[in-house]
């Protein structure tokens, strides 16, 4: 597994941010149900958000977030950085690991 920073770049007003938020929501519990995500949340200022994602490939995680309702809409741009996690809580290590 690969892993990656995932930032969300807010290019819409924040109200149409606002009303895509619970369809976002819903679509990114689809990569939690894969075991692909760790964490996400918004950023503060709400100017985007951010997710720790794992995935096979770069190309893998790049077309899973480009059906995120954000991006069909046309609402934010997202940047993938792809990192070698080795430090970690030890209570990570499963998720890390791939397993």
């Amino acid at each position: 597994m690969k892993h990656f920073v995932v930032e969300i770049i807010y290019k819409a007003p924040i109200e149409k941010i606002t009303e895509l938020r619970p369809k976002h929501r819903e679509f990114l519990q689809k990569g939690y149900e894969k075991g692909w995500l760790l964490v996400s949340g918004p950023q503060t200022p709400q100017i985007g958000g951010i997710v720790i994602a794992r995935c096979e490939s770069m190309e893998k995680i790049s077309e899973f977030f480009s059906n995120d309702p954000y991006s069909k809409a046309g609402a934010a741009h997202y940047q993938f950085i792809e990192f070698t996690p080795v430090s970690r809580q030890s209570f990570l290590n499963d998720w890390v690991d791939g397993k």
